[in-house]
C-alpha cells in the first residue's frame, strides 16, 4: 500500500469513528497535522485508530494517563484540542 493510499485510508477512519464528538476530534486532528507526517507519524496514528474512541478521547482530554507507547510529540498535539472547530 502507497503512503497516500495509508493516508486516505487514515482520514476516512479518523472521520468515521462512530460518534460525532470522536469524529470531530480525530478526524480534525488528521486534517490539521497529516501534510508534515511521515512513515513514523503515518504509522503512530495508524496504531493509534486500532484504540477505541473513549481511549483516545480520554488521553487527548488528559482524563487518563497515556499508554507508554502513544506518549510524545504527536500525542502532545493531539491534546492541544486546537483543531477542534466549535
Amino acid at each position: 500500500m502507497t503512503f497516500e493510499s495509508r493516508l486516505a485510508r487514515a482520514k476516512f477512519r479518523a472521520w468515521h469513528r462512530g460518534t460525532r464528538e470522536a469524529d470531530y476530534m480525530i478526524g480534525g486532528f488528521f486534517d490539521r497535522h497529516h501534510a508534515g507526517w511521515d512513515e513514523a507519524a503515518l504509522g503512530w496514528f495508524e496504531t493509534l485508530l486500532d484504540e477505541d474512541d473513549v481511549e483516545i478521547m480520554a488521553w487527548a482530554l488528559e482524563a487518563q494517563p497515556v499508554p507508554e507507547k502513544y506518549a510524545g510529540p504527536m500525542m502532545r498535539q493531539l491534546q492541544m484540542i486546537d483543531y477542534v472547530k466549535i
